[in-house]
């Protein structure tokens, strides 16, 4: 077995794999033997089926386990020694030379792989962001207090609300809903801001190939094409946080894990009319949610996110910024 690795740029890599017949004979052996001791074939005891027989009927597909076991296990080794930062998984390249699926052959497989750049990036106190302030309109007002009055007057059982009281739940509700949506910008911002800070590069090509096949066709060449700009972005973050999450010496631990899911798993049962819930409850759905990959890996993103920004925010400079609520729109 030999394994060579060529240099196409910066960031992306060629692997060429050479396997010779004894690189996969033992694990073609070990298949056939354990199929014939489990085989039952007709006119035969259970594990005295001839071994041409069994090689007959299962040594292409043997040959092709055990050709692939090699293939994995190698390209493993090989990344891990030379400590190979990659981008999502190698793929069959496109150079890929025809082969002649026999026992005893020797083969060729080529792949192409991309690493992963180098996130040069700091946080400092001359690093500078704006922070909103948001004004409201008069129209943003009064459209606001007209929707309310619709709705007092369709809830029979309530006590009308006066002209006084209208307006002050306007104010009170417009300064909260101001305020989460210039917590929501600033967070972006800082985002955005150091992803152009940090000038990463990407290798776009292969990053698409492999969302078409990591997705298991479930999505398009045509589908990543169109969004691969807004998936760029956030997976430039995403590098960008981890190298801030190492330098800040940040950890992600299970009770971070707990209290976001608790804090999710709280905001889900609000947004369905229950604000309190029991405690067994409550706990019970975090569970749930602890136990699923994908919000398991969600929240865990969330929290290094959290960590990271609030981190950014004690540092940097951040600028009050009085604006309309239309030109905020404008942003």
């Amino acid at each position: 077995m030999n394994l060579t690795k060529r240099q196409i740029d910066d960031l992306n890599i060629e692997l060429t794999l050479e396997i010779a017949p004894e690189d996969y004979a033992e694990g073609v052996h070990k298949r056939l033997s354990e199929r014939r001791r489990n085989a039952e074939f007709k006119g035969f005891r259970k594990g005295m089926v001839p071994a041409s027989l069994i090689k007959r009927v299962y040594g292409e597909q043997a040959l092709a386990e055990a050709v692939n076991e090699v293939i994995s296990t190698s390209l493993d080794d090989y990344i891990r020694t030379n400590e190979l930062h990659l981008l999502g998984e190698p793929l069959g390249s496109e150079s890929q030379p025809e082969l002649e699926w026999e026992d005893g052959n020797s083969f060729t497989f080529v792949f192409d792989a991309a690493l992963s750049p180098e996130i040069k990036v700091t946080v400092d106190a001359a690093d500078t962001v704006n922070k909103y302030s948001i004004t409201s309109s008069a129209k943003e007002k009064a459209d606001m207090a007209e929707n309310l009055k619709k709705y007092y007057e369709t809830r029979k059982e309530q006590e009308p609300k006066t002209e006084e009281e209208i307006e002050k739940e306007v104010t009170d509700r417009l300064k909260e809903n101001h305020r989460q949506e210039a917590e929501w910008r600033l967070s972006k911002d800082i985002r955005d801001f150091y992803v152009a800070k940090a000038g990463i590069k990407l290798p776009e090509e292969f990053l698409k190939r492999w969302l078409v096949t990591a997705n298991d066709g479930k999505v398009s060449k045509e589908d990543v094409e169109k969004d691969f700009p807004g998936f760029a972005e956030d997976f430039k973050w995403q590098l960008v946080r981890g190298k801030l999450m190492k330098d800040f010496g940040f950890e992600v631990s299970h009770e971070d894990l707990v209290e976001a899911a608790k804090a999710y798993v709280t905001y889900q049962y609000a947004m369905y009319g229950l604000p309190q819930v029991p405690d067994d409850m409550l706990m019970d759905a975090v569970k749930n949610v602890m136990q699923d990959r994908r919000q398991l890996e969600n929240i865990h993103e969330q929290v290094e996110d959290r960590k990271v920004l609030e981190k950014i925010k004690e540092t940097i400079t951040i600028k009050d910024k009085k604006i309309s609520s239309e030109k905020f729109r404008e942003l």
